[in-house]
This record gives structure tokens, sequence and C-alpha cells, in this order.
């Protein structure tokens, strides 16, 4: 039986990175803007400041919506700006009810 070695390295290029953040934008079929927002201590004053990435994620059967928080994996570029895929959305955002408008009286 031969067994298969693998090396720190080959296991460190076969790691994908796996975010989780919110969707800001879907007005574009498959595609999904994602911000995804991290804390950064300040160098000199040490305070917290929040950063935010934008990502731009290939959704193949447009499963998420506005305001959803999503678990999103690095892949092969699909587009200039798209090398993202959608893993699960974690939380649906909460649905809004439009209020009809009261008649004037």
């Amino acid at each position: 039986m031969a067994e298969t070695t693998t090396t720190k390295t080959e296991e460190r290029n076969n790691q994908r990175r796996v975010l989780v953040g919110v969707v800001t934008r879907d007005k574009t079929d498959k595609t999904r803007r994602v911000d995804v927002e991290r804390l950064v201590k300040h160098p000199r004053y040490g305070k917290y400041i929040k950063k935010r990435t934008v990502c731009y994620i290939h959704d193949e059967k447009n499963e998420s919506k506005m305001g959803d928080t999503v678990e999103i994996v690095e892949t092969r570029p699909m587009s200039k700006s798209k090398c993202w895929r959608l893993v699960r959305v974690v939380t649906k955002a909460p649905v809004k009810v439009q209020l009809a408008d009261a008649p004037k009286v």
C-alpha cells in the first residue's frame, strides 16, 4: 500500500479563504456585492477602527437578497472583479413591510 504524504505548503495551497459578510447590492443577475467588515487597531492611538472589504461574489441560483448575511469562499477568477463564490446564506434579512397610504380626509 502506497501512502501519500502531503507537505505543509501543499495543504496551505489547498485552503481557501472563507469570509462572512452582508449583501449590499443585488441588482445584477448571478452577481452580488458583499461588504466584509473587520476591526483594525490604530498603530499610534490603539483605538479599534472599522474597515471593510468589498467582494463581488457569484450566486448561481440568485438565492441571496439585500441585507442577508452570507458565507463566501475564494475561488478562481470568474470575471475582472469577481473571484468569490456563495457558500450559504447564514441569516436572511428581515422583510420590510410597506404600509398602505391612508386616505386623506
